[in-house]
């Protein structure tokens, strides 16, 4: 509701609105949550990139003709999304040993369990 909205007729309406704005506003204070405002994705150049994944230029060229590392292009220029890097390098996540070694167990009872009697 406009303050151009406002008369004595419409007076009941611009107070109900005003009550109702007032108790959103109070229960966003009381939970402390701030209102939510999706984040902008900044796309960064080939530097930014190098340092964020700590390779060299000819190296992250290289993973890009291959189609190996998540970028775009817009015309001769290289863009990459910080998330989308950070998550390729999660992929390539080692497997430790005692995981190796859980998932041959649990791999084994599930194929030999019925086979002994």
């Amino acid at each position: 509701m406009n303050a151009n909205e406002i008369s004595f007729e419409n007076l009941p309406k611009a107070v109900a609105h005003l009550v109702s704005e007032v108790a959103e506003i109070k229960s966003l204070v009381e939970k402390r949550q701030v209102p939510v405002v999706p984040q902008k994705r900044i796309p960064i150049g080939i530097e930014e990139a190098c340092q964020l994944i700590g390779k060299a230029k000819p190296t992250v060229y290289a993973l890009v003709r291959k189609r190996l590392l998540p970028c775009y292009k817009n015309g001769k220029k290289l863009y990459f999304f910080e998330d989308e890097l950070l998550e390729w390098i999660s992929k390539g996540k080692k497997k430790t040993l005692q995981e190796i070694e859980s998932e041959v167990e649990a791999d084994y009872k599930k194929h030999f369990r019925g086979t002994r009697k």
